[in-house]
């Protein structure tokens, strides 16, 4: 390819550099990690990023111009173009780019590393750490180096070659800068350089050769010792921290008395002599004085501040051969793991002698005022620079710390591993396996862990050493080991606890059969029950306690290894064991305890038996005897006679149940008792009998001669009959059965007569039914007295009914507290009944009238109006008022119906104020909504401020009738009864409006 290709695609690829689109800018936010570097992040990833994205689009563009290029064929000789193709200011721009790249391609010098290293200090140490931070730094190193080389290549070519006028050409920034001025070698300041000079000479003391023999005094007694000793502190050993401070402040007392006694002698004693102030005029003393003050001064804090270094220096944490040992010991107190010391009394006290340090040499006077022994006196300040004490804190802070580390790490350990056992995790861990139902082999589980834990523990180091730190552990594993122990020991004792319930809980099985199977019994059953009890016991009972105690033996073998008995539950396990053995001789005992019980029991039954047959016997007996009771005035000793056989029966059905019992237990034929069956049957009639006859004659006689006026006329009508149905059915019976036994009679006589011709007896006639007989021709003579009852003892009989009756028969008839039945029937009245009925029918008539209306009138004793509050007024209004309308218009048209009646006469007064009342409700209730509706009308209209306003005469009007309407309604929301109250109020205000 000849040059002038070549200059063609040069030319067109610094061309392509600038035709390239404008590079899109990234999101402010990439890159940046905190607010305090994100303005620096920002630009620099801005600008890395858009040179990387400009670079690789340059290079693909290039790459993708070569091959475009290489494909081409070369042509044949350069045609001679015409001038206007191959302009002057198209060679020049070709020319310059051309001398342009040549200048750029010479060597150039590189930033110098210094300039880089004072860069970097600029920058905080904050912002550089971490690996991304590193390599960002690195990044912007290599930016900046970038950067460097493309400027002083810029500035080479533009001190070199000058643009040509061509607009095409790259831009390169703006002018070089002017080149500098020469300097100015004049010399305006000497005469103030010789002034000076001269000054110095006159006042500069320190070259003074007193001064150079202080000099020399403070250098041989300082310049090889600190005012302590720090060597050989870590040969001695593990220290406590309060005798390593008491030795060193001792040491401090002891270097200072020396100093004292050594050096400041020395130094009054030089100022003693006439030549200290030789060639020092005397009002230059002060000044030379203090120059002595301040050397003085500077020989003692170096002292002081060399002291300090190497106090700091033994702390060093790079070179640890003199750093001291403290002894540390773990404790347990209060169930809390503690240091002893701990790091905070360890740094006090390592700072504290710092503080010794800096406090020493702070009382040493100045030569004046030792020599004049001026009072106060004044002393040196030696007093050490704020920044080295700063300094010595801050270091000693951070390798106390940084040497504490593995102490509070082995701590954490203890903490991480064993600290729930002190934190309430172990008691409520155990509290809640307590709350649960577990086996003796979950409690030894649960027990080993503890015991397993308290056994790790022990074996721990009882020492562990770091650089600055002998550790004792030795009370934290004690501490802990009890902790652990504890709770297996409460774990244990709960376990000792149910093994003692259960070993006290065989006992007592055991002592229960021996108590069971030793009681004699007193009843079959319970011998029965002893038999079945004891069989039982023998067979299973004794097995499942046999297989309890070999459980008892097995938690005994383990217990006897972690657990330590007192004494009384080593006896309970001994007689736990022993019980197998004590129990035989018991069953023997018990065998022929029992073969005595049953035969005695046997013998017993047989007795009860031939009794129980007699007493049936007898009470067959008494039975017969009930068929001859006929007197009926002596019923209520037949009622007693009835009941006590019936006991005696009673009785005698529970010893046959109990002697049933007793054969079925002996396994022996249950005996039937049919006679007490059926003496069971045949007593029932006789005791209702007798009790219904007693019943009927105490109720005669009550009514015969109980009060007059409390007899009802209908209820002893059907009482009556009842008595009469009952004497009936019951006479029936007895002649049923009457019959019955004379034809079993007969019967049984034609077979013993066999044939033979005699005359029957007449059959006797029974007493009982004669009882019957006699006791219904008693209720059929009362029958005749209901009539007067009924008519007399009307319930709306009232004194003027008496009246017209007692003026029937002549003379007063009216009945008072000492007034019967039976008196009534001695009058004999039976010819005037049929006008006292007349009387008696108009009573009632009077007494349903009276009646309803009461009813009526109660009816409103639970009638209320329904409120309801209207909007937000503040007001309630009635509703729902048609149920208490249709109320008024049914009680109205009754009452006037029983106006119409004839019977209303005694009672018309109250009727028609009763009828009145209802009348004056319905108008009250028929306006109280007419005012409701007009109220409702016009209140919001005149709650209006503006209709107010055009008809003030009309609002004051309605004002007044919706206060007297407020309070009406408000009086009746208090009590929203209907009657009367309300109505009465209510009516008031109509009128009044």
């Amino acid at each position: 390819m000849s040059d002038g290709n070549k200059a063609v695609i040069a030319a067109e690829k610094e061309a392509l550099n600038l035709k390239l689109p404008p590079i899109v800018r990234p999101p402010e936010n990439i890159g940046v990690d905190t607010p305090a570097q994100s303005k620096l992040l920002n630009y620099r990833r801005y600008k890395e990023q858009q040179k990387t994205i400009n670079q690789l689009v340059i290079d693909g563009a290039k790459r993708s111009l070569d091959r475009t290029l290489g494909k081409r064929t070369l042509p044949t000789p350069e045609p001679d173009y015409p001038l206007t193709m191959t302009s002057e200011i198209k060679k020049k721009g070709f020319n310059y780019i051309y001398m342009k790249q040549r200048v750029e391609s010479s060597p150039m010098v590189p930033i110098q590393q210094e300039w880089l290293d004072h860069m970097l200090m600029l920058i905080p140490e904050s912002l550089k750490e971490g690996k991304e931070r590193e390599k960002l730094v690195e990044s912007l190193i290599n930016e900046v180096s970038s950067e460097f080389e493309k400027s002083m290549k810029r500035y080479l070519v533009r001190s070199v070659l000058v643009k040509p006028p061509v607009k095409w050409l790259e831009d390169e920034g703006g002018p070089l800068p002017e080149s500098p001025v020469g300097l100015d070698y004049s010399k305006p300041w000497h005469s103030s350089y010789v002034q000076t000079r001269s000054q110095i000479l006159a006042n500069l003391h320190i070259v003074h050769p007193t001064m150079k023999i202080l000099l020399d005094l403070g250098y041989t007694t300082f310049s090889n010792t600190i005012l302590l000793d720090l060597t050989g502190i870590r040969a001695k050993g593990p220290i406590d921290c309060e005798s390593l401070k008491n030795d060193l402040s001792i040491q401090a007392r002891k270097a200072e008395e020396k100093i004292m006694n050594t050096w400041y002698p020395k130094v009054i004693n030089l100022f003693t002599k006439k030549e200290a102030l030789e060639g020092i005029r005397p009002e230059k003393w002060d000044a030379f004085y203090n120059c002595v003050s301040t050397l003085m001064s500077n020989q003692l804090k170096d002292f002081l501040k060399r002291t300090v270094e190497g106090f700091v220096k033994l702390f060093d944490q790079e070179d640890q051969c003199g750093l001291p040992i403290f002894k540390m010991e773990l404790t347990f107190d209060e169930d809390k793991m503690e240091f002893y010391p701990t790091f905070q009394d360890l740094e006090d006290v390592v700072l504290g002698l710092v503080e010794r340090i800096t406090e020493a040499l702070q009382n040493v006077q100045t030569v004046p005022s030792w020599l004049s022994g001026t009072s106060p006196a004044v002393n040196l300040d030696t007093e050490l620079p704020e920044h080295v004490s700063q300094w010595a804190v801050t270091t000693l802070k951070a390798a106390v710390h940084h040497n504490l580390e593995g102490a509070r790490k082995h701590y954490e350990t203890y903490v991480e591993k064993y600290n729930w056992l002190l934190d309430g995790s172990a008691v409520e861990l155990i509290e809640t396996f307590q709350a649960e139902d577990h086996t003796f082999d979950e409690y030894t589980e649960f027990i080993g862990r503890y015991l397993s834990l308290a056994s790790e523990i022990m074996l721990l180091p009882q020492w562990v050493h770091f650089p600055m730190v002998r550790l004792d552990c030795e009370d934290l594993k004690t501490g802990l080991t009890n902790k652990a122990k504890a709770f297996a020991n409460i774990l244990l004792n709960d376990i000792a606890s149910k093994h003692r319930k259960e070993n006290e809980s065989i006992c007592s099985d055991f002592e229960a059969i021996k108590e069971h199977a030793l009681k004699v019994p007193e009843t079959t059953e319970e011998m029965m029950d002893l038999i079945s009890y004891v069989e039982k016991a023998r067979t299973i009972g004794i097995q499942e306690l046999i297989l309890r105690i070999k459980e008892s033996k097995r938690r005994m073998s383990y217990f006897l290894d972690v657990f330590l008995f007192p004494p009384e539950d080593l006896a309970l396990n001994s007689t736990v064991l022993m019980w197998p053995w004590k129990i035989n001789p018991i069953f023997d005992e018990n065998d022929e305890l029992i073969e005595n019980a049953k035969h005695e029991k046997e013998n017993e039954l047989i007795a009860k038996r031939e009794k129980l047959i007699l007493e049936i016997e007898k009470e067959s007996r008494r039975m017969e005897e009930f068929t001859e009771f006929a007197e009926l005035d002596r019923m209520q000793q037949y009622v007693t006679d009835v009941r006590q056989l019936q006991k005696r029966i009673q009785e005698s059905e529970e010893a046959v149940q109990f002697i049933n019992k007793e054969e079925e237990l002996f396994k022996w034929e249950l005996t039937k008792y049919p006679e007490l069956d059926k003496l069971k049957v045949n007593i029932e009639p006789y005791h209702k009998f007798f009790n219904f006859v007693l019943k009927w004659q105490r109720t005669e006689k009550r009514w015969m001669d109980g009060g007059f006026l409390d007899l009802n006329g209908e209820n002893m009508e059907a009482d009556v009959d009842e008595f009469s149905r009952e004497v009936f059915k019951t006479l029936k019976f007895f002649q049923m059965k009457h019959k019955k036994e004379l034809q079993e009679k007969r019967k049984a006589a034609k077979k013993r007569s066999l044939g033979e011709d005699k005359l029957e007896e007449e059959p006797k006639e029974n007493p009982t039914i004669i009882m019957c007989s006699t006791v219904m021709e008693q209720i059929k003579v009362f029958k005749d007295y209901i009539p007067t009852v009924s008519i007399l003892c009307n319930p709306g009989m009232r004194a003027r009914h008496w009246k017209q009756i007692s003026e029937i028969v002549g003379y007063d008839l009216t009945p008072d507290s000492g007034t019967t039945l039976r008196k009534i029937l001695k009058l004999n009245l039976t010819p005037y009944l049929e006008k006292f009925e007349v009387i008696s029918a108009g009573a009632s008539k009077e007494f349903s009238l009276e009646k309803a209306m009461h009813t009526m009138i109660g009816t409103w004793d639970d009638i209320a109006f329904h409120i309801t509050p209207y909007r937000d007024t503040g007001v309630s209004i009635l509703s729902s008022v048609d149920e208490i309308q249709t109320l008024l218009d049914d009680q109205i048209i009754k009452t006037q119906t029983m106006r119409g009646s004839p019977f209303i006469k005694p009672f018309e007064k109250e009727i028609k104020a009763w009828e009145d009342r209802l009348i004056r409700i319905q108008e009250t209730i028929d306006e109280w909504l007419k005012v409701q509706a007009q109220w409702l009308y016009l209140e919001p209209i005149f709650c209006s401020e503006d209709i107010m306003q055009q008809m003030p005469e009309e609002g004051r009007q309605f004002q007044t009738v919706d206060r007297h309407w407020r309070d009406i309604m408000k009086f009746c929301k208090k009590d929203p009864k209907v009657y009367w109250k309300n109505c009465r109020t209510a009516m008031n205000f109509w009128r009044k409006l």
